[in-house]
């Protein structure tokens, strides 16, 4: 929603163009990836270093606060604040420069990491510090936190790797570092009276993140400004270029996996593998296995050698011989009780991503209880990680609460989410500082990389002296000397536990559609299972991942799931979006929702934007009138019936000039849509006058006769027939056409879809035998919304009896497909809800040479028809789909099982999709 304020008003009249000050992107912008809870009064996206300048002029002259944010991962509670936000992320991300004699790239503060280094990457050159968030995470926000990742063993913090910045202190003045200027002069006169307590107390050990770095001002340290900015969080100056240091990418690279009896154990052995020089040493254990072998499946985890806990390792050199030796030294030296050397990328890659998506799949707790950070970042000498690690499970079981720990262990940090219950009064806050005693006790810092942020700045007591304290005012005071720069983090810190999100959204249980089984029932529960990881802002469509496609074709955080679920947190919240369910803040987000799924396996905690969406729908809209196109694309199948009875009559009349667009306009369509053609004979028609050459042997299987395979592609159920039974199975299907409900689904139209898909599931209960679907949007919904929308026995039977054709054969020996290339489009729901491995093992199998490409098509069963969605459903297309598809050799196949993916290739390429049943049976003998 539109609503100028005050300080908005200044900004645009400074000349700032972007400047957002609606509640909205206030929402939005009201928490980042930690428990804090700060809407900004104004979201302002500079494109320059001018209107950077320009906003923190206002910002002074006013007295409103000004935070700087990245990507907003932060999980400390950096990224927010009560004033101004500055998002560097929108328009500031650009790598200015690659240089390669001197192994440096100058970048603007929102650049991601992983796009520096593609523009290294040509050179052989790459930017050390990798943290889990590399995807997506900033250039910007690494500095602020002093970010370091799973190598910083082998290429430092990001502090060890930041040749020059150009910052705006909280005055206004432009400093460029390194560098002298008439303003550091106090700063000089500081630590020369402060020399004793800067030398013992900073500095002890390399992730000794918390607090300011003034070991970097020391004398022996040449004063370097620069690096005490590394990590001061955005409270000393406001970044906006920096030139940071590259390294060589070594030629050889392995991974070794080493198990012991129990975490303990892998912490104790950790630090001695540090003569071995490795660039990563990372610890976890079975708990966060277990995990993602119950999320993703058992194919999920490659082979593990034997223990309940595991130090991942990789080492790295120019000469193979060298790198091998070295690992088997380490072994024979390791103390595991077994050890897998691990050369194979893609074997060594899926056990990484294990560890990259920690925070994300840590969210639930070994008891299926939320998991938050505040906690989740300490650090200890790495000597003494396995003791603290022994000490910390009884504190945390002293407090009755569990949690998934690991982290990097041969550098002493460990990450760790905990299932305290945020409604208890003082429980979060007395455990906290519980746990800073401990690590403090152990010489360690309250944070290893994540920086303070307002989960930690309060404790810092616990680890330094009173003129340490002090200091930190005193450095702040030169730089921001009005505290406008991210007020209440480092110095004079807010309390750990004020502005808590979860707490202060009640729970939501009654008068829901969906069951929401797995929080308890709690609508509450499962939209703050986004903690704002932000993993929805990364591109991973290069290995096959969906989320999240909106964001991807307009980069607009409110097109993103994460932005999608704070709009609901703050509805919830009832204080800035005040609405409810029909608020507009909350549809203007939905609005371009997919309704993918895309979410619900990519993202680490579980997000089901799809479902969430329909819920709301269902709730704004029960009773009331709906948008026209709920009732013609979300009843299309019983428009559909209506229509298949006289389809040479409806076919002409659409090709009618002017009247298939027409009809399109005026059922809330886009008219640069085409009218789909129905088939002159429907599949269920075409199956009973065959009925006498079906096979009469064989394992009865149920056909599920979807509406689109029934009504525009009959080809595609006569060639599932044709497989089947030569697979040596004897089809069936029910005696009366019956529906998923899906259409009635997406749009919200749940009463209605509960009692469709309940005739359907009771009809494909009695039949008693496996059920293979062959639309995968039609078959998720008897495999995942059945048991969500009805929850009794005959869904889940009906769920777990379901199969992809690719599942139900598993293990047929389908025809050769040996010199045959496939271009492979999974549907969006088929890759979330049932997974592709099935598939791509088949088409293996076959002998098929197989791309899989990633993403979504971007039409998603109604979105892309609907009218003022066209333009972000081509986008999406264009961002994988269409490339790929106009690129392939004309002998390519295009294997689409979707119909929706088949119309959008269709539609908007001169190619033409094939489901994987006609692929097989074209080439049965």
């Amino acid at each position: 929603m539109e609503i100028s304020s005050a300080i908005g008003t200044r900004l645009r009249q400074a000349g700032i163009s972007d400047v957002r000050d609606d509640s909205t992107t206030r929402a939005m912008y009201s928490s980042d990836a930690s428990l804090y809870r700060v809407p900004p009064q104004v979201v302002v996206c500079p494109r320059s270093v001018d209107d950077v300048a320009a906003a923190l002029d206002v910002c002074r002259r006013e007295g409103v606060p000004l935070t700087s944010r990245g990507a907003g991962t932060s999980l400390a509670g950096n990224a927010v604040g009560t004033g101004v936000v500055l998002d560097f992320s929108r328009h500031m991300g650009r790598v200015l420069e690659i240089d390669p004699q001197h192994r440096t790239a100058r970048v603007q503060p929102g650049a991601v990491q992983a796009t520096v280094q593609r523009a290294a990457a040509p050179h052989g050159l790459r930017f050390g510090p990798d943290p889990s968030t590399h995807n997506r995470c900033t250039i910007g926000g690494m500095i602020g936190n002093n970010a370091c990742g799973a190598r910083a063993l082998g290429y430092g913090r990001t502090s060890d790797n930041v040749v020059g910045i150009e910052v705006l202190t909280g005055t206004g003045h432009p400093l460029s570092l390194p560098g002298s200027a008439p303003m550091l002069d106090p700063l000089r006169d500081l630590v020369d009276a402060n020399l004793a307590t800067i030398r013992t107390e900073f500095g002890r050990f390399g992730r000794q993140v918390s607090g300011y770095g003034l070991e970097h001002l020391l004398p022996e340290n040449r004063f370097d400004v620069r690096k005490l900015f590394v990590g001061s969080e955005g409270t000393l100056g406001v970044l906006t270029e920096a030139t940071v240091q590259l390294v060589a990418d070594s030629p050889v690279r392995t991974m070794v996996a080493l198990g012991y009896p129990d975490i303990v154990a892998a912490g104790n052995a950790a630090h001695t593998l540090l003569r071995f020089r490795p660039t990563a040493c990372e610890g976890l254990d079975s708990r966060i296995v277990d995990i993602v072998r119950t999320r993703r499946g058992p194919g999920s985890v490659p082979p593990l050698p034997r223990g309940a806990a595991w130090l991942f390792v990789e080492l790295v050199g120019d000469d193979f011989g060298e790198v091998h030796d070295r690992a088997v030294s380490m072994v024979e030296f390791s103390g595991a009780i077994d050890a897998l050397h691990i050369d194979d990328p893609a074997r060594a890659a899926a056990l990484w991503r294990i560890r990259e998506d920690g925070s994300g799949l840590s969210a639930r707790s070994p008891r299926g209880l939320p998991a938050h950070a505040g906690w989740e970042d300490a650090a200890v000498p790495p000597d003494r990680i396995g003791d603290y690690l022994r000490d910390f499970e009884q504190l945390t079981d002293s407090y009755g609460i569990t949690g998934y720990p690991y982290g990097h262990f041969a550098d002493g940090c460990i990450h760790i989410r905990l299932d305290i219950p945020l409604e208890m009064p003082g429980l979060f806050r007395e455990f906290l500082f519980a746990a800073g005693r401990l690590v403090a006790s152990y010489g360690g810092s309250m944070s290893g990389e994540h920086g303070d942020g307002r989960a930690r700045s309060e404790l810092l007591p616990l680890m330094y002296s009173g003129a340490a304290l002090r200091l930190f005012g005193a450095v702040k005071a030169v730089f921001d000397p009005e505290n406008l720069l991210n007020p209440g983090v480092l110095v004079d810190p807010r309390p750990v536990d004020a502005d808590l999100r979860v707490p202060a959204a009640p729970a939501v249980r009654t008068g829901l559609a969906f069951r929401y089984r797995d929080d308890d029932g709690n609508f509450t529960q499962a939209v703050h299972r986004c903690t704002g990881v932000g993993k929805c802002r990364a591109d991973t469509t290069a290995v096959g991942g969906v989320m999240c496609p909106s964001y991807l074709a307009t980069r607009e955080e409110k097109d993103s799931t994460r932005g999608r679920a704070r709009a609901l947190q703050e509805m919830l919240n009832g204080s800035l979006v005040s609405g409810g369910w029909a608020s507009p803040e909350v549809h203007e987000t939905l609005d371009l929702c997919l309704s993918c799924k895309g979410c619900a396996s990519d993202c680490p905690t579980g997000v089901d934007m799809a479902t969430w969406k329909s819920e709301v729908l269902h709730q704004t809209y029960r009773g009331r009138r709906r948008p026209i196109s709920h009732y013609t694309l979300g009843r299309l199948p019983q428009w559909a019936a209506l229509a298949t009875r006289i389809p040479k009559v409806v076919n002409s009349i659409a090709k009618v000039p002017g009247v298939g667009s027409a009809g399109l306009m005026l059922g809330g369509m886009d008219r640069r849509r085409n009218v789909p053609a129905f088939a002159p004979r429907n599949f269920r028609r075409w199956f009973a006058e065959t009925a006498g050459q079906r096979s009469r042997t064989g394992e009865p299987v149920l056909l599920f006769v979807d509406t689109f395979t029934d009504y525009f592609t009959p080809e595609v159920g006569m060639a599932a027939v044709e497989v089947l039974e030569a697979a040596g199975y004897r089809v069936r299907i029910t005696e009366k056409q019956q529906c998923c409900a899906l259409t009635w689904i997406t749009t919200g139209q749940l009463d209605d879809a509960r009692k469709i898909l309940g005739r359907t599931v009771t009809e494909l209960f009695r039949a008693g035998t496996p059920i293979v679907g062959i639309e995968p949007s039609c078959t998720a919904v008897l495999r995942s919304d059945t048991l969500e929308l009805l929850g009794s026995e005959p869904a889940r039977v009906v769920a777990e009896s379901t199969r992809t054709l690719a599942e139900l054969l598993g293990d047929w020996e389908p025809p050769s497909l040996a010199g045959t290339t496939v271009v492979a489009q999974p549907h969006c729901h088929h890759h979330a809800v049932m997974g592709w491995d099935a598939d791509a093992a088949l088409l293996k199998r076959a002998g098929a040479e197989i791309t899989r490409l990633g993403g979504c098509c971007g039409l998603a069963g109604n979105f892309g028809v609907e009218r003022g969605h066209y333009d972000v459903s081509v986008a999406v297309a264009n961002n994988q789909l269409v490339p790929a598809v106009e690129s392939a050799a004309a002998d390519t196949v295009v294997l689409a099982d979707g119909y929706s993916c088949r119309t959008q290739i269709g539609d908007l390429t001169n190619r033409r999709g094939t489901h994987l049943a006609e692929l097989l049976a074209s080439r049965l003998p």
